[in-house]
């Protein structure tokens, strides 16, 4: 049996995503970073990756996914209560509240809002916190969670020490969550975090410690460093020897904590998984995670027909899986989704769905 009768019914009432144009291919990568195109496409299972245009805004993508959920689900804006921004704190204006731009932008005139952020686990956090949401106020009946992400813009590929990030992409992504909807059922969310990782990935410039202004500009404190000619407005990583050692094991170890956490609940098992949408890594980690759930990742996952040719879209991977999942016909009627990522930090995430 799986979980409490008593329990407000969550069931996922659309979903749309949204793809750029624009590529990156493995050699365009290889030529810029140093790493050979081979090493790209094999062990970090990257053949391209999609890149935002100048007018592809984090908003702007998630709302374009918006609307496509919406038409997908026959609902008008103005049936939603309220839009979550579960997408990138970075976009074409710094200091917004994405979440209320999104809300305008889509047309959502009877809806609050508000923004979430846990990095690429963003979307696990936003599920959990909309299922207490809708358990504990009756006067929300539909959610739109809904992101834009375009980090592939914090990426120098000149940076070796930001390497394993380099499949960093773009997209947007979203869902609508609504009380007592029939299918697509949420069944339970898990998230735990390691604040001991929390300054092993960070963009150096630009904050209140590294001023945007040249070396010796009028700031308080006066800045030492000039971020536009040494490039700090990128993601860097300080130590990552270190960070390796420290984050390796623990985090495919974390993957599957979280995994069963959203399994055992429902008395569910490791075998009961019928499709797997994780967030896109390096090959032999997601063969590993894959292996460790008796996951086959022919069947019960799109990580080799997707996501070598899209790279990591940071929290949307998961929407994206279940996307390309339906898309190729490996999620069908009574399937038990299992979507899980992680997020620099350290945060990792995950949620089971009972699909149609």
């Amino acid at each position: 049996m799986e979980g409490d009768t008593n329990a407000v019914s969550v069931g996922i009432e659309g979903l749309g995503i949204y793809i750029p144009e624009g590529r990156h291919t493995a050699a365009y990568m290889a030529e810029r970073s140093g790493i050979p195109q081979d090493i790209l496409e094999t062990k970090f299972g990257l053949k391209s990756k999609t890149i935002a245009g100048p007018e592809e805004h984090n908003v702007t993508m998630a709302c374009r996914a918006s609307e496509i959920a919406l038409s997908r689900a026959g609902i008008d804006p103005r049936q939603i209560d309220v839009v979550v921004w579960a997408g990138e704190m970075y976009d074409k204006y710094l200091m917004q509240t994405y979440g209320i731009k999104l809300q305008n932008d889509i047309g959502a005139t009877n809806a609050w809002a508000f923004d979430v952020n846990q990095r690429c686990c963003t979307f696990m956090l936003a599920i959990n916190l909309v299922r207490g949401l809708l358990a504990t106020d009756c006067g929300i009946n539909r959610v739109l969670i809904a992101s834009g992400y375009r980090n592939c813009d914090l990426i120098n590929y000149e940076n070796k020490r930001s390497r394993f990030m380099i499949n960093l992409a773009a997209s947007g992504a979203a869902i609508i969550v609504t009380r007592n909807h029939p299918e697509n059922i949420l069944l339970e969310s898990k998230v735990m975090t390691d604040g001991s990782f929390a300054e092993d990935v960070v963009v150096p410039g630009g904050g209140s410690g590294n001023p945007l202004t040249v070396a010796g500009g009028e700031t308080t404190p006066p800045s030492a460093y000039n971020v536009i000619e040494d490039k700090l407005y990128y993601l860097d990583v300080p130590d990552p020897p270190g960070m390796k050692a420290r984050l390796e094991n623990l985090s495919l170890s974390n993957f599957i904590k979280v995994i069963d956490g959203v399994l055992t609940p429902r008395n569910l098992s490791r075998k009961d998984i019928d499709y797997l949408g994780l967030l896109h890594m390096k090959r032999s980690a997601f063969q590993f995670v894959a292996e460790q759930l008796g996951v086959d990742v022919k069947d019960q996952t799109t990580y080799f027909d997707e996501f070598v040719h899209l790279g990591h879209m940071g929290q949307n991977d998961g929407i994206m899986a279940i996307e390309f999942g339906l898309k190729h016909n490996k999620i069908k009627k009574g399937d038990l989704i299992v979507l899980a990522a992680a997020g620099i930090g350290y945060s990792w995430g995950a949620a089971s769905i009972r699909w149609g």
